[in-house]
């Protein structure tokens, strides 16, 4: 007997939600072939088997939130070929990781007589399927070694139902949601009721809103958080941009600032630091690796952009799209969550002219943007012009840097910022 047990599969990971079972008891499985999927505070993962067999037990149901080490099913194993991972957890978790990250270049195995194929499908792939009903062992994938697609799943979806144009299938995916019964990785609200009436309604405080909680909390009572609120003038930036939209280059202001703060962060390294109270020393972080906090529809989530200070600044960009899509895709991987050592947030899009962020421990500093708008202000002739101003917010823990450091750290990015002729001779 082999029990599978719920392994770290990320950055801290202390606990894991069971969203669905890709088996059943009495199913035949093979080495590598996906048993569940585990939603953790930053991504929803698949776990592989770690030997060939029969599941005998299901352990945990799906919906429920266990920690780490606890046994979720058991297989029957062929005979010698088990791999007995409750005699070497830490090895069968290393190796259930690397399972789960090299799964793209894994070979399907052909369907045999009375067997379940082996199936490659991300979770976004396989959750799409849930949503249409769709029995994806019935799909033929036409992605690299037979791995199924959403396309693969919309164009079986078009064949079954006559589906022709995208609307239809948006409004054909909104009407299955609706009527699904059973338990969804979305959050889920649930009626309350007594004998007579309806007394509330809640919503279930699992799953990545309370990972979120546990860590918002823990930073919160760990740091002594200090708030530093500034302005920058975005004239200049936003004009810059508008000329390099005239050549065809198309660069958020937030990949600026992303290198602004990467450059301004090696002036002042105890940002790009973190406190190690056991061995009561201030680690100076060596890489430059930028969090971005992210919303998505489960909650806040943190992709980072590793080594932004050797990056341009259109780098940046595309790599601030791409975390983004997969974050709203759920797609993140272990590395894109992994190493962050200074965190950023843009709320100003969503219209917030200010807040009093929390620290994404163990983390020395997060800025916050928000929103820029058109303003007059007194310049230095003392004429009074039209600028675009945009308000920060800067949180910094104030056990490792003081007021006046994170004051001239902030005018650093600042000067960066408002000076895009500096940029040629300062970023490099």
């Amino acid at each position: 007997m082999v029990e599978v047990k719920l392994h770290d599969i990320g950055e801290g990971m202390t606990e894991g939600e069971v969203i669905h079972y890709f088996v059943k008891v009495g199913d035949s499985v093979k080495v590598d072939q996906p048993l569940l999927e585990v939603q953790t505070d930053k991504m929803v993962a698949e776990l592989p088997s770690p030997a060939s067999g029969k599941v005998k037990e299901i352990v945990v149901d799906h919906g429920n939130t266990v920690s780490v080490g606890t046994t979720l099913l058991v297989l029957e194993t062929e005979g010698a070929k088990a791999v007995e991972t409750d005699k070497k957890p830490a090895e069968a978790a290393s190796k259930n990781t690397e399972a789960l990250q090299s799964q793209p270049q894994q070979t399907a195995v052909t369907e045999q007589k009375g067997e379940k194929k082996f199936i490659i499908a991300a979770p976004y792939t396989r959750k799409i399927a849930r949503e249409f009903r769709v029995d994806i062992n019935e799909i033929t994938g036409t992605g690299t070694n037979g791995r199924i697609t959403v396309e693969d799943i919309y164009k079986f979806v078009k064949q079954r139902d006559g589906i022709q144009s995208p609307k239809e299938i948006k409004e054909a995916s909104a009407e299955v949601t609706e009527a699904k019964t059973e338990p969804k990785q979305e959050i889920q609200k649930q009626e309350v009721r007594n004998i007579n009436e309806i007394k509330a309604e809640v919503i279930p405080f699992r799953g990545r809103r309370k990972q979120i909680a546990k860590k918002m909390t823990q930073s919160l009572y760990t740091i002594p958080h200090v708030t530093h609120f500034e302005e920058a003038d975005l004239t200049e930036l936003l004009a810059y941009r508008n000329d390099l939209k005239e050549m065809n280059i198309n660069v958020s202001a937030v990949a600026f600032f992303i290198k602004a703060i990467a450059v301004a962060l090696k002036q002042f390294p105890v940002f790009n630091a973190k406190l190690d109270e056991e061995n009561e020393v201030i680690r100076l972080e060596k890489e430059y690796n930028i969090g971005i906090a992210t919303d998505t529809e489960d909650g806040l989530i943190v992709p980072v952009i590793h080594h932004a200070d050797q990056l341009t600044v259109r780098q940046i960009h595309d790599k601030l799209k791409e975390l983004t899509k997969k974050a709203q895709e759920n797609k993140l991987t272990p590395t894109d969550m992994k190493g962050g050592t200074f965190t950023i947030s843009n709320v100003g899009p969503l219209g917030s002219i200010g807040a009093t962020p929390i620290i994404n421990h163990p983390e020395t500093g997060l800025i916050a943007f928000h929103k820029t708008k058109k303003m007059p202000v007194v310049m230095e002739n003392d004429e009074i012009a039209i600028r675009s101003i945009m308000t920060m917010s800067m949180a910094f823990d104030h056990r490792v840097a003081d007021g006046a450091t994170a004051v001239a750290f902030t005018n650093r990015f600042k000067q960066l910022i408002e000076n895009p002729k500096l940029w040629p001779i300062e970023l490099t």
